[in-house]
C-alpha cells in the first residue's frame, strides 16, 4: 500500500488502550529474524536481520499483549463477533469511543528513492567505490555503519513515516489490504550502536497526527511507542518530502543500506574467504539489474526470487528450532538440526550458481534427474502403451499381432511403466505428465492424429517440463505447451533426443542442449520463448532440419542492446556442432542466429569490427562469417532467415 492511500478498519479490531501497562518494557514486533538481534555481532548485523525478511516472527514476549488485542475481521464477520463459545470465555475488551478519537490525517509523500533511476554502472560505483571502498566481506557491516552514520550527521531532527508491522497493532489482519501501519513521526538521530542492540532512532508522534489507517486511535500509537521506549528500527523510517536537501541525502543513504541487506548481502559472506568482495557485489548488482530490465526471462527471475526467499525462511526455521531446544539436544533434535542445516547449504549453493554470469540466461541447470535408468525388462520384451480414455480395436489395427499392449488413461502412469525399448502412443486429448521431466530410458513417445490435437501441457508448480538424459529418446507428432515452468521447454541434459513434427509453445526459455548432449529437430515449430528458441551449450551437438523458429526472445527489456538472442543461440567454448538445413527463422526479437564467443579465441574477428555489429547479407561480412563457420563446425544450407528485429546472424563477444 502506498503511503498516500488509506485504510479504515473496524473500531473493535484494533488493540485497545491499556493504561496499566504504560511504562512497561515490551518487545517490538519487528519483521524477519530480528528475534536473534541480541546475539548478533554488530549493530549493522542486527539491521540486516530486521530488513532481510518481511514476514513477522511471533514471539513469546508478544503473547501477553496479544491477549488484549482484537482480531481484524472482514466486515461481514465483524458484525457477528462474540457469539461463539471461545469469545465468551475471553476477558471483556475496552471500547474506544468514536467521539474521543483524533482522526488521523493522510500521510505526506515520502522521498522518492534516487536509486530507481541509477544505471548499473552508477550503482556499482556507489557500493564498490564509495561505500565498501574495497573492504573485505567481514568488514562490510562496519562500512555500511560508517556510511550511514556520516549521512545522518547532516540533520539531527527530521520528519519521516514509520512503516511498521501490522502485527504490532493487530492479532490478525489481511496482508492484501494492510501491508504496513504508517505513522508520521519526528526522528531524533541519537543512534544506539551497541553490539547487542538494533540500529535504532528515537521517534515521537509528529503533528498533525497522520497515518495510512484513517481511524487508528492516537492513544494506541502513543502507548505502543511508550512500550518501545520511543525507539524504532532506523530502516523502518522513510523521510518525507518537503524538507531541505540534506534529507534527500539521508533518504538515499537509507535506501542504499536497505538494498544492500535485502539483495546484495548473503549470510555466508563473512564466513567464507573472498579475495575481491567488491567484485562479488558487482556481480550481484548485475544480477539484480538483469532481472529488473528483463535480460533474465520473467519465469527465471521468479525462480531466483523463490530460491532466495526459501533460503531466508529456512535460516529463520533453523534459528527458531535451535532456540526452542531447552537443554542438551536429543538425538532426534540433533538429526533435525542437521537436516535443516544441509537444506540451507543446498540452497546456498544454488544461489552461488546464480551469481555466475555464464549461467545468467537460464539459471543454474544442475542435474534435475535423479531417477536411475531401468534398462530393458527381464524377459526381454517391449510393450506399446496406449494412452486414451477408452481403447478401441481401430486404435491397434495397424499394430502387429504379437505386439504387447497396455492401456492407460493417464500419460504419467504410462511413462512410469516404461522400460527401454517401449513405445508410448498418445491419442488426441489434453494431458499433463510430470514424468516427462524424468526421461532416463530409451523410449518413443508419439501422437496419433494431428499434432495440434495431442496437447501436453506442463505442470505450473514444477520447474521443468521435458528433461532427458536417455541415450536415445524420441518425441513425435505432439504439441508441447509450456505453462509456468521456468526451465527450457525441453532440456537435453545428456544423451540424444529427437523431436519430430512437434509444436513447441514456450512460455519460459526454449529448447536447451547442455554440454555433451545431442539433439535432432525436424519439421517442428518453436515459438514464444523468452530467450532463444534453441540454446546450444558449449560442446553440444544439434541437427536442425525443416523447422520454423519464430517470435522468440520475448524479453521485456528496456535495454535494446541486450536483445541479441533470437532463433538459435550458440555458446562456444568448446564449440558446439550445428547443422542447419532448410529452416525458416523469422520474426524474432533478436538475431536469427547468434554466436557467443570469448574475445580471446582465434576465430573471432577484430574488436573494432565487432563493435560496429555484424550481420549476414553484407558482402564485407561474408568472409568473416565463412571463417567463423569453418572453425565452429557450423554447417548452414538453404535456410531462410528473415524479418528478425536485429538481423540475421550476429557474433557476440563475452
Amino acid at each position: 500500500m502506498a503511503s498516500g492511500s488509506r485504510a479504515t478498519v473496524p473500531e473493535d479490531s484494533v488493540r485497545t488502550v491499556s493504561p496499566g501497562r504504560r511504562g512497561e518494557k515490551a518487545v517490538s514486533a519487528l519483521t524477519g529474524d530480528s528475534v536473534e538481534a541480541g546475539t548478533l555481532k554488530s549493530a549493522a548485523s542486527a539491521v540486516r536481520s530486521v530488513v532481510a525478511s518481511p514476514r513477522p516472527v511471533k514471539r513469546k514476549d508478544v503473547r501477553e499483549a496479544a491477549q488484549r488485542r482484537l482480531q481484524l475481521l472482514p466486515g461481514s464477520q465483524a458484525e457477528g463477533r462474540g457469539q461463539g463459545p471461545e469469545e465468551e470465555e475471553e476477558e471483556p475488551l475496552l471500547s474506544v469511543p468514536e467521539e474521543d478519537d483524533e482522526k488521523a490525517q493522510p500521510l505526506p509523500p515520502v522521498c522518492v528513492s534516487p536509486m530507481r533511476g541509477m544505471w548499473r554502472e552508477e550503482k556499482v560505483a556507489l557500493y564498490c567505490d564509495e561505500v565498501l571502498q574495497g573492504c573485505k566481506a567481514e568488514d562490510a557491516d562496519d562500512a555500511m555503519c560508517r556510511y550511514l552514520s556520516e549521512k545522518l550527521k547532516l540533520k539531527g531532527k527530521w520528519l519521516g513515516v514509520w512503516k511498521t508491522n501490522p502485527e504490532l497493532f493487530f492479532v490478525k489482519y489481511e496482508e492484501a489490504s494492510i501491508s504496513f501501519v504508517g505513522i508520521l513521526v519526528e526522528v531524533t538521530c541519537k543512534l544506539r550502536q551497541s553490539s547487542s542492540s538494533c540500529f535504532k532512532v528515537t521517534v515521537s508522534v509528529a503533528e498533525p497526527f497522520s497515518s495510512n489507517i484513517a481511524n487508528i486511535p492516537r492513544d494506541l500509537v502513543d502507548e505502543i511507542l511508550e512500550e518501545l521506549e520511543h525507539s524504532v528500527p532506523l530502516l523502518e523510517v522513510y523521510p518525507v518530502e518537503g524538507q531541505d536537501s540534506d534529507l534527500h541525502d539521508i533518504a538515499l543513504a537509507l535506501e542504499v543500506v536497505r538494498f544492500f541487506y535485502d539483495f546484495l548481502w548473503r549470510d555466508w559472506d563473512d564466513e567464507e574467504s573472498c579475495e575481491n568482495y567488491t567484485a562479488l557485489i558487482e556481480e550481484r548488482i548485475n544480477l539484480w539489474c538483469d532481472i529488473q530490465d528483463g535480460t533474465i526471462p520473467g519465469p527465471i527471475a521468479q525462480r531466483f526470487k523463490k530460491t532466495l526467499e526459501k533460503y531466508k525462511n529456512k535460516r529463520i526455521e533453523l534459528i527458531e528450532y535451535q532456540s526452542n531446544i531447552k537443554e542438551d539436544p536429543s538425538a532426534a533434535e540433533a538429526v533435525e538440526c542437521w537436516k535443516k542445516y544441509y537444506e540451507i547449504v543446498m540452497l546456498c549453493g544454488l544461489l552461488k550458481m546464480w551469481e555466475d554470469l555464464r549461467l545468467r540466461v537460464h539459471g543454474p541447470f544442475f542435474p534435475r534427474i535423479l531417477r536411475r535408468r531401468k534398462g530393458k525388462r527381464d524377459f526381454g520384451k517391449t510393450i506399446t502403451h496406449i494412452v486414451a480414455k477408452v481403447m478401441t480395436t481401430d486404435m491397434v489395427k495397424d499394430l502387429s499381432s504379437d505386439t504387447l499392449l497396455q492401456q492407460h488413461d493417464d500419460l504419467d502412469l504410462a511413462l512410469d511403466s516404461c522400460y527401454s525399448g517401449d513405445t508410448v502412443v498418445i491419442f488426441p486429448g489434453e494431458y499433463q505428465a510430470v514424468n516427462l521431466a524424468l526421461l532416463t530410458d530409451d523410449i518413443v513417445i508419439k501422437g496419433i492424429g494431428k499434432r495440434e490435437e495431442i496437447m501436453i501441457t506442463s505442470e505450473p508448480s514444477y520447474d521443468s517440463f521435458v528433461v532427458s538424459k536417455a541415450d536415445n529418446v524420441k518425441l513425435m507428432h505432439l504439441s508441447l505447451i509450456q505453462q509456468g515452468t521456468v526451465d527450457g521447454i525441453v532440456v537435453v541434459e545428456s544423451g540424444h533426443m529427437t523431436l519430430e513434427n512437434c509444436v513447441l509453445k514456450c512460455e519460459g526459455t526454449g529448447v536447451c542442449v547442455l554440454t555433451g548432449a545431442a539433439l535432432t529437430i525436424t519439421d517442428c515449430e518453436i515459438t514464444g520463448a523468452q530467450g532463444a528458441g534453441v540454446e546450444l551449450y558449449p560442446g553440444s551437438i544439434a541437427i536442425l532440419e525443416r523447422n520454423e523458429i519464430h517470435h522468440c526472445n520475448n524479453l521485456r527489456t528496456t535495454d535494446s542492446s541486450k536483445s541479441t538472442l533470437g532463433g538459435v543461440n550458440m555458446k562456444v567454448l568448446p564449440a558446439p556442432k550445428l547443422k542447419m538445413t532448410n529452416n525458416h527463422i523469422y520474426n524474432n526479437n533478436g538475431y536469427g542466429v547468434s554466436i557467443l564467443q570469448p574475445t580471446e579465441q582465434f576465430f573471432i574477428v577484430a574488436e573494432e569490427t565487432l563493435s560496429k555489429g555484424t550481420a549476414s547479407g553484407d558482402k564485407k561480412d561474408d568472409n568473416m562469417l565463412s571463417k567463423v563457420m569453418q572453425n565452429l563446425n557450423l554447417e548452414m544450407n538453404n535456410n531462410k532467415i528473415e524479418a528478425n528485429l536485429k538481423g540475421a546472424i550476429r557474433i557476440v563477444t563475452s
